[in-house]
């Protein structure tokens, strides 16, 4: 059963990515999937880094990182992959063609359930991403209570819906929950469901950029903790014999993020490269996560505790993670 868990929640991070953009950009290319990105040649001890889904704004920091040399300054030479349908970033990581993963959380603590000995060392951003997101007659989350909600029939929205509606003094068990699989854009615009589970940064602006009015409860902010939705992730074999390596490409990342959010020009035109997705989209996605992505690469231990309470208390994982095992804060603290 967890394997099957794991299995769609990672094919939903891929579908996501990819309905967003194809929802604003009708007949626009697909999105950056397999394969490895072209990067500019130069010196450098290789590392590949792979994404958990199609390259758009939360992954500026990385872009910057390659395109400004802030990986080569360090000794490395960070080679970007793409997910593709049947490979994911954890995938790459566990089979040796991937030295360290971009991950959504709570796929790194399936992994970890599963027995896999993967390390959390750095977040790529500070907040869940994840949202219930409505039509504008519902004015406040307990006002699902009748409705019919669209989720995709994983564990991790099922939570998401519950935190949301119980933060408001709702009964989630009253909500009438349809799955719709990962088609929250077409369910929401053509009426099918009054809300659905989604991601704000990527449907959430969708919607917006084609001019459907909506209402965003989001996790982090109306409800649950806050927590750091995507994190850098390496195998802890990598991490003790090549702890400075990972230092390198972790710095690399932080300077990049950091530029990135000064001037975000240079990486948003890769991340376009790379995924053939709109400009206008890009921007408007970069505009919307940015304040998500400072500080850049920093893990907070209090953020992590809540997130681990959070994944036990609503189901997503069987037990309470143990952080100091998941999570490496000493690498990140590193400069």
């Amino acid at each position: 059963m967890r394997d099957e868990r794991s299995s769609l929640l990672e094919m939903k991070r891929i579908l996501t990515a990819l309905g967003a953009a194809l929802a604003i950009v009708a007949g626009a290319p697909a999105a950056g999937c397999g394969g490895d990105e072209v990067r500019p040649s130069g010196g450098g001890r290789p590392l590949t880094l792979a994404l958990d889904f199609a390259p758009n704004p939360v992954h500026a920091g990385i872009y910057a990182a390659v395109e400004r040399g802030e990986d080569r300054a360090r000794g490395i030479a960070m080679r970007v992959r793409a997910p593709s349908a049947s490979t994911d970033s954890l995938k790459l990581l566990a089979s040796g063609r991937a030295d360290m993963a971009v991950a959504d959380i709570q796929d790194l603590g399936l992994a970890r359930e599963r027995g896999e000995d993967l390390v959390g060392v750095g977040a790529l951003v500070q907040r869940p991403l994840a949202a219930v997101i409505a039509r504008p007659t519902v004015r406040r989350p307990r006002d699902l209570e009748g409705r019919r909600v669209g989720v995709a029939g994983l564990p991790s929205d099922d939570a998401v819906l519950r935190a949301v509606v119980e933060a408001d003094g709702g009964r989630a068990e009253r909500v009438r929950t349809t799955t719709i699989g990962f088609s929250a854009v077409p369910a929401l615009v053509t009426g099918r469901v009054a809300a659905a589970t989604a991601f704000w940064n990527a449907e959430g602006v969708a919607l917006r950029e084609r001019g459907i009015a909506t209402r965003e409860f989001r996790i982090g902010k109306d409800a649950a903790p806050r927590y750091p939705e995507l994190v850098l992730v390496v195998r802890r074999e990598i991490l003790d014999r090549d702890r400075r390596r990972v230092q390198a490409a972790l710095a690399a990342v932080r300077a990049g993020t950091d530029a990135a959010l000064e001037d975000p020009g240079p990486a948003l035109a890769a991340i376009r490269r790379a995924s053939g997705a709109d400009p206008g989209l890009v921007r408007a996605q970069f505009e919307a996560v940015r304040p998500a992505l400072a500080p850049a690469v920093r893990l907070d231990r209090g953020a992590l505790e809540a997130w681990a309470e959070f994944a036990e208390r609503f189901g997503i994982l069987r037990s309470r993670p143990r952080i100091e095992r998941a999570f490496d804060l000493e690498v990140t603290a590193a400069r």
